[in-house]
């Protein structure tokens, strides 16, 4: 009798908890944090986001998402975006890439990237799948 007893709180307690929990799957959303920037891609806004919403050198997570003209998120199937800064003086020119991964929300993407310093970055934004291909560029700063 105990044993079917604890067995079913048990069980419970996993209903519940899977009931609570983050909202990942299909209808639900992934929290993508503030908005560091925000750019028109083809006929979409491109959304590169954080937890402060802030680009700071040196290792970090980022999310992008793809929105449509309504706001509702787009998949856009393979997504590439690099950080370059120019050569300047004796300091030889950067690059350094986002890796992403997807998530449960089609067109929204976690990344991770290390910006190697502070300063004036080119980002270069391009993505190809359902949605077509896209390609832009924009300027963000890293703190």
């Amino acid at each position: 009798m105990k044993k079917s007893v604890i067995a079913i709180v048990i069980a419970l307690s996993v209903v519940l908890a899977a009931a609570c929990g983050q909202k990942t799957g299909t209808g639900g959303t992934v929290p993508t944090g503030k908005t560091i920037r925000a750019v028109p891609v083809e006929n979409l806004t491109a959304t590169l986001s954080n937890e402060s919403g802030v680009l700071k050198h040196g290792n970090q997570e980022l999310m992008l998402s793809f929105t449509d003209a309504a706001g509702k998120p787009v998949d856009v199937g393979a997504v590439s975006l690099s950080f370059h800064m120019p050569q300047m003086g004796s300091m030889a020119a950067m690059t350094d890439s986002v890796t992403f991964t997807t998530t449960n929300t089609p067109g929204v993407y976690r990344g991770k990237v290390n910006i190697e310093v502070g300063g004036e970055w080119q980002a270069e934004l391009a993505y190809e799948g359902p949605a077509g291909k896209g390609k832009t560029t924009f300027r963000v700063t890293a703190q």
